[in-house]
């Protein structure tokens, strides 16, 4: 029971700390409304190009964006395998090839659906 006091003292904490820091920065923010040139891209100085800051992306960008993510996270579950690889034998070799075949499945399905096509092709 004591450790479960340490964790509500703790989301306590967390919680009036949050409210607390915004309640601070609304009130010494610099302007509630924007002027002038807020909402204009910045670009160093340079002339934007489009009208607005707004412009639409192809999805086929934000699919590249999510096979990134998805394979530089599943590299994070590689590491621990590597620490302890001698202590694992032939059971954590067994299991890490499964791991990187399921990723090769993926990847050959992202492959296939042209998700790494970025640029090229059909929008």
């Amino acid at each position: 029971m004591k450790n479960y006091w340490y964790f509500f003292l703790f989301f306590v904490v967390s919680i009036v700390f949050s409210v607390v820091l915004l309640v601070v920065i609304s009130f010494i923010r610099y302007s509630r409304r924007p002027e002038g040139g807020k909402y204009e891209p910045y670009e160093c100085g340079v002339e934007p190009e489009t009208p607005t800051a707004h412009e639409s992306y192809s999805i086929r960008f934000y699919l590249l964006a999510l096979v990134f993510i998805v394979f530089e996270v599943e590299t994070f579950f590689l590491f621990p395998w590597a620490v302890i690889h001698d202590k694992l034998k032939i059971f954590g070799f067994i299991e890490v090839l499964i791991f990187l075949g399921i990723l090769a499945l993926g990847y050959v399905y992202a492959w296939k659906s042209k998700a790494l096509d970025f640029g090229r092709g059909r929008e």
